[in-house]
């Protein structure tokens, strides 16, 4: 999952930062508002964590921006406002979520992973085409009805492949689901994980466009 935090406490926000990069999510990180919503308008996101006290605009200003552009990215408030018309307008304005500051880490990833969940749930109820099957809520392959071991990264590549199938993804739409903006990605790294890829699955289930990107054929 491909995450934009906006919070402008730097201390928290790399604190974050490094939470989230360990449990295998991708995190991009900025400080100010008016930067976030062009990010959402450009960039691949799959969440946005979003603070409310930002110091160019005010964080519902920012969930106001990104529901006029989609109604579909998910949006979770961390902020220190913590009150019930806080609460009711951020929910109201389209937050999918609301934590207080403070927080416990644990939480925060809980409500994250239930985010996640709904999410892919409402994209796509079973990710299978013929005999490849991608568990979203347990991050599990099966392939014929066997499970197969998956790396993170490796599960978040197959899924947007299955997501998209019949279309071609670039290497570089792909890098930017994988790996955060300040994160130094060899040339080749995109196609070391199509090659592990394609040793556990069926021959031919991912198909390689050269000099234009990698698809997946529907069943």
């Amino acid at each position: 999952m491909n995450i934009l935090l906006v919070e402008d406490d730097v201390a928290l926000a790399n604190a974050l930062v490094k939470t989230l990069t360990h449990e295998g999510f991708v995190v991009n990180h900025l400080k100010h508002g008016q930067q976030a919503i062009n990010v959402v308008k450009t960039e691949p996101t799959d969440i946005v964590i979003l603070d409310l006290g930002l110091p160019d605009i005010d964080g519902l200003d920012v969930l106001r921006a990104i529901r006029q552009h989609t109604a579909q990215l998910p949006v979770l408030i961390l902020t220190a406002r913590s009150s019930i018309d806080d609460k009711v307008s951020g929910l109201d304005l389209g937050a999918d979520d609301y934590l207080a500051k403070p927080f416990e880490v644990d939480e925060l990833l809980a409500r994250l992973r239930v985010v996640e969940r709904r999410s892919s749930s409402s994209k796509h109820a079973g990710l299978q085409i013929g005999d490849v099957e991608l568990d979203t809520a347990c991050y599990g392959l099966s392939v014929a009805n066997e499970a197969v071991d998956i790396s993170r990264r490796e599960f978040t590549l197959l899924k947007a492949l299955m997501e998209n199938a019949g279309r071609v993804l670039t290497r570089e739409s792909l890098e930017s689901k994988l790996y955060s903006w300040n994160e130094e990605v060899a040339s080749n790294t995109i196609e070391v994980h199509i090659h592990h890829l394609r040793k556990k699955l069926p021959k031919g289930f991912i198909k390689t466009l050269r000099g234009v990107g990698y698809i997946v054929k529907p069943a």
